[in-house]
């Protein structure tokens, strides 16, 4: 059953019009539709072939205001750099006791970083941390011996993201409580980082699709010639 609201937020949003970044970025406010703080998520399509190595596309970047998220940061380490981590912020510090936790389940994390020394030990929690996306990885600057640079990065607004096997990728990039300036850099500064991507190997058109929702919103759909610079 479709609420009042959402009804209400459905007539907001053409969906035969793609518009601009920052016509997305203001509309995405008007038409949530929940009480709390909802994400705000990006939805781009891409003209690659995840199948191929040199087309899976993943990597990170830094959004300049942040997620508006604080997320829970686990760091893998020998004793030597657990007081750089605890430093840096890390809310869990710590290596053999948490494999444990790990292996039994525990997963009340957002990001694992580890050194490369201990990456060892940590292969075998491949399972449990595999379809979480927690496993820690050199792409990503989750495997580094400067534990306390990265935890820094991801604090700050961080995050890490990779095609799906149907060519989409998808992150969240900041809050409604955002402004509109904001979300719109956020997003641009994301997919900025997605178009430096762009394989040499991927013919036709990269940047397929691109659409904006907050949770339990309409999706928005964003004209791709808007947000390539």
């Amino acid at each position: 059953m479709i609420t009042k609201k959402r009804k209400i937020a459905d007539a907001k949003v053409d969906a035969n019009k793609a518009y601009t970044l920052k016509e997305a970025s203001a509309l995405v406010k008007q038409v949530n539709t929940t009480k709390f703080d909802s994400s705000v998520d990006l939805h781009v399509r891409l003209g690659v072939d995840p199948k191929k190595a040199d087309q899976a596309i993943r990597g990170t970047v830094s959004l300049p205001h942040g997620t508006g998220k604080t997320k829970k940061v686990l760091v893998l380490c020998t004793p030597d750099k657990e007081a750089e981590a605890t430093s840096a912020g890390a809310d869990y510090v710590g290596l053999d006791e948490y494999i444990t936790k790990i292996e039994g389940g525990w997963t009340d994390i957002d990001v694992i970083v580890a050194t490369p020394s201990v990456m060892p030990k940590i292969g075998k929690l491949g399972k449990v941390l595999g379809p979480r996306n927690l496993m820690p990885n050199p792409k990503t600057g989750t495997v580094t011996n400067d534990v306390a640079g990265a935890v820094n990065d991801l604090k700050g607004g961080k995050i890490a993201f990779k095609v799906d096997k149907v060519g989409i990728i998808h992150a969240s990039i900041g809050r409604v409580s955002f402004s509109p300036e904001k979300i719109a850099e956020n997003s641009q500064e994301f997919i900025n980082a997605i178009i430096r991507l762009k394989p040499a190997t991927s013919k036709g058109t990269y940047l397929k699709g691109v659409s904006m929702a907050s949770s339990m919103s309409p999706g928005i759909m964003v004209d791709t010639k808007s947000v390539q610079n």
